[in-house]
């Protein structure tokens, strides 16, 4: 790292030194541990990814740099930052599945937490739907749909990119569950429309499972040692 970091000092502009640089930063970083020298380390691997991005570097340099700092920001739960750089990483390379499903995943966990904060706070059991007969819960329910539903649908589209990409993308179909099953607590108003939701989510884990147990099928396939007779 200390010779990259020299190279960087030397040649400011050399963009390929920069992106080592922020890869090593990036590889001494610890997700989840919030000292002031870990943290230290993601903010300087930020700062020299972003140094390659306002520079001439090739297009592969500055992909790399974009999910890297994508990567960091996810890691220290910073959503909006994370989501925005996986969006323009989409944009260099629209047929990334990984990009989309980033983001799909960016958008439940904001749902998520905003849902279940709600939900304490009134002691909804997590098993349990909102109740429109409930002026509580139905208020929590109209507050709810309009500060995740526009997120929720976005969330919906992008893993639906990232399996349309993938077809085989098992993560992807099991957060797509877990979407419909955010959307269906905001449908307090419609027990059918919660229904619908519900039997969606349930089927995207048939298709999870089918894709992962596909998956797991062909790494056991042994090839043959040798050609086969044709005689």
């Amino acid at each position: 790292m200390d010779h990259f970091r020299r190279a960087t000092e030397l040649d400011p502009g050399k963009s390929r030194a920069r992106l080592y640089l922020a890869a090593a930063l990036a590889g001494q970083y610890i997700p989840g541990v919030d000292s002031p020298d870990n943290v230290q380390y993601a903010e300087q691997a930020i700062e020299q990814f972003q140094h390659v991005l306002d520079s001439d570097a090739d297009q592969t340099s500055r992909l790399n740099s974009v999910k890297g700092i994508a990567y960091l920001y996810l890691n220290r739960k910073k959503w909006d930052e994370s989501k925005t750089y996986y969006q323009k990483a989409s944009l260099l390379d629209p047929n990334d599945p990984e990009n989309y499903y980033s983001i799909g995943v960016i958008d439940w966990t904001r749902s998520y937490e905003l849902r279940q904060q709600g939900r304490a706070l009134l002691g909804v059991k997590p098993e349990d739907p909102l109740s429109s007969w409930h002026p509580e819960q139905k208020k929590l329910c109209d507050e709810l749909r309009a500060q995740n539903l526009s997120t929720v649908e976005e969330g919906i589209d992008s893993l639906n990119k990232a399996i349309q990409l993938r077809p085989d993308y098992d993560d992807a179909m099991a957060y797509m569950n877990l979407m419909y099953r955010e959307k269906a607590d905001f449908e307090c108003d419609t027990p059918s429309l919660r229904a619908q939701d519900l039997r969606t989510a349930d089927e995207w884990v048939d298709k999870a499972l089918a894709a992962k147990k596909h998956k797991g099928e062909k790494s056991n396939v042994v090839a043959p040692t040798t050609a086969p007779n044709p005689q």
